[in-house]
């Protein structure tokens, strides 16, 4: 694959299963994607508590291991990356700044060395939004900075005011929708604010004004 074809982040029939029960492994929980992007751009990701977006940007990071499937940034499978250079391909900032860890069972003297020196892919999850303190401009021109230096932006959030809604259809270039552990993806906001299940989620705050 030629680097004019290699995706920014390729997820390939991306799935996790958490299960319960020593025996019979009861599963509890599922998430499956498929996602490609191919061009640096911002990505909004929305979907209600509990829908699987914090399992997905650990998934998409490598600190988290699929059951099947593969995650693949710049052509390089994060999961066959040495685990403290994964951040130089794919990184995760959480809300609480804090980061879970999963046992892993592969040396990391046997992974491969990061390809990148500088981080391609920047997942926010559910920055802080508050218009009183100016902080919200710092992030916004923070993360069209990422965009315009070829870098792949996903802001995460769980939106409770409508210029929340507001700023992300300003802000990013694509949607994606994470329900019940279904990940679903749209072209534009026109899409995604039309999709029953978003308009179920957002209620009222869906209903913005049409684009200018």
């Amino acid at each position: 694959m030629s680097a004019a074809t290699t995706p920014l982040l390729h997820a390939q029939a991306l799935r996790k299963v958490y299960t319960r029960g020593r025996l019979r492994h009861t599963p509890t929980f599922q998430l499956a994607a498929e996602l490609r992007f191919d061009a640096p751009q911002i990505v909004a990701v929305l979907g209600p508590n509990g829908s699987g977006k914090t399992t997905l940007f650990e998934l998409l990071t490598g600190m988290n291991r699929p059951t099947a499937g593969r995650v693949c940034v710049a052509g390089q499978d994060i999961h066959r990356v040495r685990r403290d250079e994964r951040g130089l391909l794919a990184r995760h900032y959480h809300q609480s700044y804090q980061v879970r860890r999963f046992h892993e069972w592969t040396p990391n003297a046997l992974l491969d060395h990061a390809t990148a020196t500088q981080a391609l892919v920047h997942l926010f999850d559910e920055p802080q939004f508050n218009v009183q303190d100016g902080y919200i401009g710092f992030m916004l021109q923070f993360f069209r900075r990422l965009r315009a230096a070829g870098r792949l932006v996903f802001v995460c959030l769980h939106p409770t005011e409508r210029y929340q809604i507001e700023l992300l259809r300003e802000l990013a270039e694509h949607f994606v929708f994470v329900e019940r552990g279904t990940v679903r993806e749209f072209a534009d906001f026109g899409g995604f604010a039309a999709d029953e299940g978003v308009r179920a989620y957002l209620g009222t705050l869906v209903e913005v004004s049409p684009a200018r």
